[in-house]
């Protein structure tokens, strides 16, 4: 039961970085919207939630990888991405453009 426990709490911290990200810096939602930012070289890093679909998935590593940009796996899905923005909507992607008053660029991801 202990490596439950410590899942459950890497993600809470997960979480509770992207709430201060969205409250004090600057996120892009979607996929069209991250694109955007990787192309004009404006994202920092990119979280793709756990049920992105394979290509969409795939497409996004190739680009963050010619921007030169972290990508970080949510271990979660679209729909707990979503509760963890604070949006009542899936989001299968997010992308930091300012992390804000968040260490979530700083910060080691299991």
């Amino acid at each position: 039961m202990a490596p439950a426990k410590k899942v459950k709490k890497n993600s809470e911290n997960t979480n509770s970085r992207i709430k201060m990200v969205m409250k004090s810096g600057k996120a892009h939602l979607g996929y069209k919207a991250t694109l955007r930012a990787l192309r004009s070289n404006k994202a920092k890093l990119i979280l793709i939630a756990s049920n992105c679909p394979p290509l969409r998935k795939s497409s996004l590593e190739y680009y963050a990888m010619l921007a030169k940009c972290n990508v970080n796996h949510y271990s979660g899905s679209n729909v707990e991405l979503g509760t963890a923005c604070g949006k009542f909507f899936n989001v299968s992607t997010m992308t930091i453009l300012d992390a804000g008053d968040s260490d979530i660029l700083t910060a080691k991801v299991d």
